[in-house]
């Protein structure tokens, strides 16, 4: 799993800079907008919308973005109606991509996500073709300077964590679906703060990315990201160290 959880902390690094320019609330209050119509406007009872809410607070997005948003979903307020699908494809490298999309135009999005595959040598797939190679699972990240391993490890377990590892300076907390949120409770409970938490899909096997096609990978993960109908990108490429840092 430590392609995808370097490439989240290269996501989340970046995302100082994509919060200024709206890319990141966008991108919030679509997931918003979308949990709520699905599950109500009442996050205590709707988690996918506990976690959008949850994620907005970390961005710092005003609460009036989020009461709207939620309104939206509901019908309480009028907005544009976005429909949930993914694609499938390959990168450089031969590596398999998943890419999560909320969108209002499919046609218009399919698309620009293939142009943007082409354009940096990948290709979409066909439905079914790289989704068997992920697990749904959760992730939950913790700043590694502030806690011991062991009280983590703990914590996280007690919680009901599947697995809990130390990688570049953070904790890496994975859960089953069904025990993410008890999870993050539980951790909070056991006074362990929580940087960043995600519903992701993680790679059984990882394929190795070095050199020019690592950096390929990478240029079009972070053209697919920053694409707005694009809400995430997963991939089983563990892209060079040297690649990545020269990325962060």
């Amino acid at each position: 799993m430590s392609g995808h959880s370097k490439w989240s902390k290269i996501k989340r690094k970046k995302a100082v800079n994509d919060a200024k320019r709206g890319k990141v609330f966008t991108k919030i209050i679509r997931e918003i907008t979308v949990a709520a119509r699905e599950g109500g406007g009442d996050p205590e009872f709707n988690p996918r919308l506990r976690l959008a809410v949850d994620q907005a607070k970390q961005a710092e997005m005003p609460q009036d973005n989020i009461d709207k948003a939620i309104k939206r979903g509901t019908g309480e307020l009028e907005g544009v109606n976005y429909e949930e699908v993914s694609y499938e494809g390959y990168g450089p490298g031969g590596v398999a991509l998943y890419i999560e999309c909320l969108t209002d135009n499919q046609n218009r999005t399919v698309a620009e996500v293939r142009h943007l595959l082409e354009r940096n040598g990948g290709n979409l797939g066909t439905s079914g073709s790289v989704v068997w190679q992920f697990d749904r699972k959760g992730q939950i990240y913790i700043d590694g300077s502030r806690y011991h391993e062991d009280a983590v490890l703990e914590a996280a377990l007690e919680a009901g964590a599947e697995d809990v590892r130390s990688e570049d300076g953070e904790f890496v907390v994975t859960t089953e679906v069904q025990d993410f949120h008890t999870v993050q409770e539980g951790l909070g409970e056991a006074g362990v703060d929580v940087q960043q938490a995600e519903l992701s899909w993680i790679a059984q096997n990882e394929v190795s990315v070095e050199g020019d096609a690592g950096g390929r990978l990478l240029k079009l993960m972070e053209a697919l990201d920053d694409h707005d109908d694009v809400q995430r990108v997963h991939s089983n490429g563990d892209i060079d160290a040297a690649v990545l840092a020269e990325a962060v």
